[in-house]
């Protein structure tokens, strides 16, 4: 019992040590605490175990036995929360459910082993627990250990299987030599010391040796891996406060870290193969974009290249992400990557919109010029039809008085000569009252046209009022309007009208009052107006005297 006892206490010492070695040479980090929870449970064996062979009194036996077996019983939970981080790396947050899931079956096998009934758990033999009787609960307790192991040896040896880099791969093997250590011993415990204790000798302290030596095997695998360390920690927490996602690959484009911004559709996950073109294939907003992209991260191009995707299929919304990558050269030979990924949504949505919204301000602006066009043309027909007669597509009387107000004032004023004619058709009634109104209008027009043909493109033709014209004649002196004026008659003279299928063509002559304003003097003028009166008074009675002396004739005043 000595032996025995002796040697628990050296390995709980050993155990405590190794206790205060961690807790005062490492910061407390959430990976340190899970740690130190599993270091716990371990302590707790030889605890048990030494106070079952320090004391005689049962009652007292029996409560380090169920101490003993209860920190036993935990040690499968903390040995299975261990391995999650030991797979998963450094920074595994384990949900509230995993735990509790990982949990409940050693809490409910240590309220049993606790409450004893009917000693399923363990029976004393002669009143005293130095020799004892496990019952079904210690076995239910052995199995569930058992199964801890087997799933927690399971999880790592399918982490160290899979593409895991090499330093993950050394990492796991130590975890996986170490749950052998602490599974081999105890069970060597169990089959010496409970399945051949009829025909063995008792060797003590077998279970309490694996537990800390798997212990000493975990902390020097965290220390020789670092997997624990604390600027590794600080460093991850600053690139999770970033705003973009970051993938670090290593030269055959494992993913080596990343921050928790990766949005999970991309399926990136830690310790796998990024396949770029698997990445971007139908999430490219530009396929030659993309192809482009692929080329230069296919050629290892130096520079840092870019491309952008989007996440999300169907109609509903989707997420925008700017995607760059940059190569990590160390002495001249590729290392790695560093891919990040931006979130572009917002930026995008405006672009998107920006670019409606000039779509449909474009739209707007080709309706409006198209309806200004409109607008132009229909003024400009307007403007036309309220300065032009609408059957000989002269000009009217209204605006020959407008032009000439400007028009003699100027002349005036720089005593530039000028003429005004005023002449109408002869017998024009005879010509309605034998042929007809159509026949007159044509009459009409025609005669518009031949004396529009006769004059100077400077000149301005009006239709003063029924069968009468006027005509200005700017910068023309007395000779010059003779001639005009004779050149004017012979061509409406010569002019033939047809009169309708079967009828012979008619020709029609005019009479012509002329006015020529050559001489000037300084004469001031009060009102235009009054002056254009007297003007065209003076000029109708020339053309009546024309008509006096037998029409077809011109009369100057």
């Amino acid at each position: 019992m000595g032996l025995m006892t002796g040697m628990d206490l050296s390995l709980l010492v050993c155990l405590v040590a190794i206790f205060i070695y961690v807790f005062v040479k490492n910061v407390i980090t959430t990976q340190y605490k899970v740690y130190l929870l599993f270091h716990f449970f371990m302590m707790i064996w030889p605890i048990g175990q030494i106070g079952v062979h320090t004391t005689d009194r049962p009652h007292l036996q029996i409560i380090y036995i169920t101490l003993s077996f209860v920190g036993f019983s935990m040690l499968g939970f903390g040995w299975l929360l261990f391995a999650k981080f030991l797979v998963n790396g450094t920074y595994y947050r384990p949900g509230r459910n995993v735990v509790l899931l990982m949990f409940t079956p050693s809490l409910l096998l240590s309220a049993a082993m606790i409450w004893n009934p009917a000693n399923l758990f363990v029976a004393p033999v002669d009143d005293n627990y130095s020799e004892r009787v496990y019952g079904p609960i210690f076995w239910c307790m052995l199995m569930l250990l058992v199964s801890y192991y087997l799933y927690s040896l399971y999880q790592l040896w399918k982490a160290y299987r899979s593409e895991a880099r090499q330093a993950d791969k050394a990492r796991i093997f130590n975890a996986l030599i170490g749950i052998v250590i602490m599974l081999g011993l105890p069970t060597l415990d169990l089959a010496i010391n409970v399945g051949l204790d009829p025909w063995l000798p008792v060797i003590p302290g077998l279970t309490t040796l694996g537990i800390v030596l798997s212990d000493l095997y975990f902390l020097f695998s965290l220390q020789k891996h670092r997997s624990f360390d604390l600027v590794k920690v600080a460093q991850q927490d600053v690139v999770d406060t970033l705003s973009v996602g970051i993938v670090v690959l290593d030269e055959e484009d494992f993913v080596i870290e990343m921050n928790r911004n990766i949005n999970p559709d991309l399926a990136i996950a830690l310790g796998k193969r990024l396949d770029m073109a698997s990445l971007l294939a139908g999430r490219s907003l530009d396929a030659n974009a993309g192809e482009a992209f692929l080329r230069s991260y296919g050629e290892h191009s130096s520079e840092r290249i870019h491309t952008e995707i989007a996440l999300g299929a169907g109609p509903g919304p989707k997420q925008f992400l700017s995607l760059h990558a940059a190569r990590i050269m160390v002495g001249g030979n590729l290392q790695g990557r560093v891919i990040t990924l931006q979130d572009i949504t917002e930026l995008k949505s405006l672009v998107l919109k920006s670019q409606e919204h000039n779509t449909s301000l474009q739209e707007r602006n080709r309706a409006l010029i198209y309806m200004q066009d409109e607008l132009f043309q229909a003024n400009r027909k307007l403007e036309q039809m309220a300065i032009t007669d609408s059957l000989t597509g002269c000009f009217n009387r209204r605006f020959l008085m407008q032009q000439l107000e400007h028009e003699v004032l100027t002349n005036l004023r720089y005593k530039i000569p000028f003429a005004v004619f005023l002449f109408d058709i002869d017998l024009f009634k005879l010509v309605n009252d034998t042929y007809g109104h159509v026949v007159g209008d044509e009459v009409i027009r025609r005669t518009a046209e031949a004396v529009r043909g006769a004059l100077r493109r400077t000149d301005i033709l009006a239709r003063y009022g029924g069968e009468e014209f006027a005509v200005y004649l700017p910068h023309t002196n007395k000779d010059q309007a003779e001639l005009l004026a004779q050149r004017i008659r012979q061509v409406v003279e010569s002019n033939e009208v047809p009169t309708g299928r079967g009828r012979v063509p008619i020709s029609v002559t005019i009479s012509m009052g002329v006015h020529v304003v050559e001489e000037q003097t300084d004469l001031q003028i009060d009102d235009v107006k009054t002056y254009l009166k007297d003007l065209f008074s003076k000029i109708d009675s020339a053309l009546y005297r024309a008509k006096d002396n037998g029409r077809n004739r011109v009369v100057n005043h």
